[in-house]
């Protein structure tokens, strides 16, 4: 292998488990010259937004944004047009990827792979796939569907139909998929329960060091190495992976995320602010389970200064201040702003400034008329 090649570190897991949390954390103790491509299935890249507006070096490095799609398959191409980009710049030392919520890593590794194969002389080379899981969830929501998943393995390569996947094989497929498990929000599990969650997931993922977090917070030299990333000995572990490589083989390729695993999204945006009561009882008593994830940033009538982030995952949800709207600086400051920033003044309104709530809703099976007109509820 080429000496002196940019290491890439691919950070993936399920929406909400703490791929941004985790990445924050990373950026912070990271000593090297950082490049970031950060993929996000909604038209609002808001984890890119959380990593500008959460102080971390991040403002120091160069982020690549992918939007509207996942890089494991729409959005492939572009990635790899990102990869080719930083491999031709001298001042990067390594590079972060953070997935979206519904990638597949066995995809986007393989496609990483293909273009170092195709271009021998490339300065970046793939060592890392880190998978975070929100150990929380898995015992909620997924721990008696994955127990079932382990019972059928054996037999899988025979029985699996791909066409009938459900949203814990994307889980299954992102656990099997790497050498690194992140298992976060461990605070949320007694010592029993996290047992529990961990038995399943070494079950998948026989290989991978697991390392616990709260908050995403690990020794980021828990997940680097210098050893180029083994794919063949990852897939050669997994019998999902098998079986998937199979069905591709015979023709029955997806060409998209949305389409294999029923999971689409869409953004709510208006200028008005919510009523802060009637946006928390919606989100309390009235949230449709069929959302599995959800965030961006909002404003409510009665905190006109502040921006707030709202963010829910299963059935966990918050909202919390994270920053200022520029229209609420004094006049000198904000005049002052603008002319260093000339590009706020295109998205400026004459009433509003730069308020405005831009949520991106991801779920299953969801009724967007109807999750549109109980938001449309909640506006003051």
């Amino acid at each position: 292998m080429k000496k002196n090649k940019k290491p890439v570190i691919l950070i993936t897991g399920y929406l909400g488990s703490g791929k941004t949390t985790l990445l924050n954390n990373i950026l912070k103790q990271e000593k090297r010259k950082v490049a970031l491509i950060v993929n996000d299935m909604g038209s609002i890249n808001v984890d890119a937004e959380i990593l500008k507006k959460n102080g971390s070096n991040v403002a120091e490095c160069p982020m690549f944004e992918l939007q509207n799609g996942c890089i494991c398959c729409t959005l492939r191409d572009e990635f790899i047009e990102q990869v080719e980009k930083i491999s031709n710049l001298d001042s990067i030392e390594v590079v972060f990827v953070e997935a979206s919520g519904i990638s597949d890593p066995g995809a986007v590794s393989a496609s990483f792979l293909a273009y170092e194969e195709d271009n021998p002389d490339t300065n970046v080379y793939l060592t890392s796939i880190v998978t975070v899981v929100d150990a929380d969830r898995i015992y909620r929501e997924f721990l008696s569907d994955l127990k079932h998943k382990k019972e059928q393995r054996d037999a899988l390569a025979d029985q699996y139909d791909l066409s009938q996947e459900e949203i814990s094989t994307l889980i299954v497929d992102q656990i099997e998929f790497c050498n690194f498990i992140v298992l976060n929000k461990c605070d949320l599990l007694s010592e029993d329960q996290l047992k529990e969650v961990e038995s399943i997931v070494r079950d998948f993922q026989p290989r991978a060091p697991i390392i616990h977090s709260v908050n995403g917070d690990i020794d980021i030299e828990k997940i680097l190495t210098t050893k180029p990333f083994n794919y063949g000995q990852i897939e050669s572990s997994s019998a999902i992976q098998k079986a998937t490589a199979s069905l591709l083989e015979s023709g029955r390729r997806r060409d998209s995320c949305v389409d294999e695993y029923g999971i689409s999204s869409f953004v709510f945006e208006t200028r008005q602010p919510f009523n802060r009561t009637r946006f928390m009882d919606f989100v309390n008593n009235r949230y449709p389970a069929e959302l599995i994830r959800s965030k961006g940033y909002i404003w409510f009538s009665d905190a006109s200064r502040d921006v707030q982030l709202f963010e829910q995952a299963g059935r966990n949800s918050s909202v919390m201040p994270v920053s200022y709207w520029i229209d609420a600086l004094r006049e000198d400051q904000k005049q002052a702003y603008l002319a260093d920033n000339p590009e706020v003044r295109e998205n400026w309104d004459s009433r509003y400034g730069d308020r405005e709530n831009q949520v991106v809703f991801i779920g299953k099976g969801y009724n967007k008329d109807s999750i549109r007109m109980e938001l449309e509820k909640c506006l003051d």
